[in-house]
């Protein structure tokens, strides 16, 4: 890249960066309540964004072949268990995280 091409990209990246932090602010302004359909995103994306999430890490596991997907599925199983008992989703990811990571270096 010539230094036109990374002044050009860092600008970019600060601005968009800027956009996504500040847009919020001022389509919605403070006195005014919140739109429906943003408090519906509000509600429906997180658990969409999880449910790709899974389907992502889930897309080349193969069920038939090696160690026929138990890494993965004792991890998930593990998140659940971690989720239900904690309801922390961070926790549950880095425990699902953590025990994933171990079973591929040291069991299967």
């Amino acid at each position: 890249m010539t230094l036109t091409q990374k002044i050009i990209t860092i600008a970019m990246v600060i601005l968009g960066t800027v956009l996504t932090r500040f847009l919020p602010f001022i389509i919605f302004k403070s006195g005014k309540p919140t739109p429906a359909c943003i408090k519906y995103l509000g509600a429906v994306l997180p658990s969409a964004v999880f449910g790709m999430l899974v389907i992502y890490c889930l897309k080349d596991t193969s069920f038939l072949g090696g160690s026929h997907g138990l890494p993965e599925l004792i991890s998930i199983a593990l998140v659940v268990l971690l989720h239900m008992w904690k309801r922390q989703m961070l926790f549950s990811i880095a425990g699902g995280t953590v025990c994933y990571m171990l079973l591929v270096q040291l069991v299967f």
